[in-house]
């Protein structure tokens, strides 16, 4: 992690998300010409994101979100822009907000009965609450009236992902009181959480977002890449792509390094969520707490060094997961159980070898 922090430092759908880019492409990703502030302006935007209150505090947040969920919850196109007016009220301020649906999965009336929920703010009607300087927000739902359990397991995900990166999306685990606008009646209370808007995962990282699809490995940071890859492989989540631009954000920074930053972990091994099954067309595992690597292929030494900056957290990551209070006896026993499968894989260099080295196609270029 050391030489991650080191390069910031410098610069003080579903289903094409896992289709196979081409071996060859026809030209490098374009360097965005607009120019860069200087370090004094990166670095006070770094503060401010890091600063941001929502995410300062690691306790459950208690909010109640007003609003016509039955017309919400009949918009399931993918990639809609249609938001609706609700009202957000977190310790007795009442927000004005719009929200709507988001997704692709969840948004299936197979998957969930409940979508999951992209929230806007007003600026200034969320300055001085905990949402000050939040212009807007994913939010993470429930599915369905019984998976409350796997919201908390997909907020520890990014908790383990926190610990072994910076880059990474920050969430805060939340309590949600649903209302029927028009009734006024409450609908449930349920586990929730909120995820870092990629525009502070940015800030935080000195860089910005940089929205190029068809990257390859050979684009990135080196042990950027290898440190995202193993993250993925430790988490079980084989839900993504860098080519696609699928649960992937890809950060620049001032030294026009790139680096890819994962996020949405409901599809992976930690979580484990009923509905989660690996695309049929990475033969090689049949369920989603099957591991499968899926990064560029890299020396022993090389894998070897990134994955003692997960060594060195293991004990830190196990104690998140004991300490953590919303999680329950079983859950916890199975997330502890799929870590120590991760930590065997990479105990010593023999096991790195035969797990990451031995077998990797070095045509494998993308993901």
């Amino acid at each position: 992690m050391g030489s991650i922090l080191v390069a910031l430092a410098a610069a003080s759908s579903p289903l094409v998300g896992q289709t196979a880019p081409p071996e060859t492409r026809a030209a490098k990703p374009a360097m965005s010409s607009k120019p860069w502030p200087d370090d004094q302006v990166l670095h006070a935007r770094r503060d401010g994101a890091q600063a941001r209150r929502l995410f300062a505090d690691a306790s459950p947040l208690e909010f109640t979100l007003a609003a016509d969920f039955s017309a919400i919850n009949r918009e399931r196109s993918p990639n809609n822009a249609k938001l609706f007016p609700g009202v957000l009220t977190v310790d007795g301020t009442d927000i004005p907000v719009q929200l709507g649906s988001r997704g692709h999965l969840r948004l299936k009336t197979t998957t969930c009965d409940f979508v999951p929920i992209r929230l806007v703010f007003s600026p200034e009607r969320a300055a001085g609450t905990v949402f000050d300087g939040q212009t807007s927000l994913k939010l993470g739902t429930h599915c369905r009236s019984d998976f409350d359990r796997y919201v908390v397991r997909e907020y520890m995900s990014y908790q383990l992902a926190n610990l072994v990166t910076p880059l990474s999306f920050r969430a805060r685990l939340a309590r949600a009181t649903y209302v029927d606008a028009a009734s006024k009646k409450p609908i449930g209370a349920h586990a929730a959480l909120f995820l870092e808007h990629e525009n502070d995962v940015t800030r935080r990282l000195a860089g910005r977002e940089v929205r190029q699809q068809h990257m390859m490995f050979a684009d990135f940071d080196r042990n950027a890449l290898t440190t995202t890859m193993l993250l993925e492989y430790m988490l079980g989540n084989t839900d993504y792509s860098i080519w696609g631009l699928h649960n992937i954000v890809v950060v620049q920074n001032k030294a026009r390094q790139f680096f890819p930053v994962a996020y949405d972990f409901d599809s992976s091994g930690m979580v484990n969520a009923p509905y989660a099954a690996p695309d049929p067309r990475l033969f090689a595992i049949h369920s989603v707490t099957d591991r499968l690597y899926r990064g560029p292929c890299r020396t022993v030494e090389e894998i070897d060094a990134v994955a003692e900056t997960f060594r060195a957290r293991r004990a830190d990551m196990v104690a998140a997961l004991d300490g953590a209070s919303a999680l329950n006896p079983l859950d916890r026993r199975e997330m502890k159980e799929f870590l120590d499968g991760f930590f065997r894989r990479i105990a010593n260099r023999a096991s790195v070898k035969s797990t990451f080295v031995d077998g990797c196609p070095a045509t494998r270029k993308g993901v």
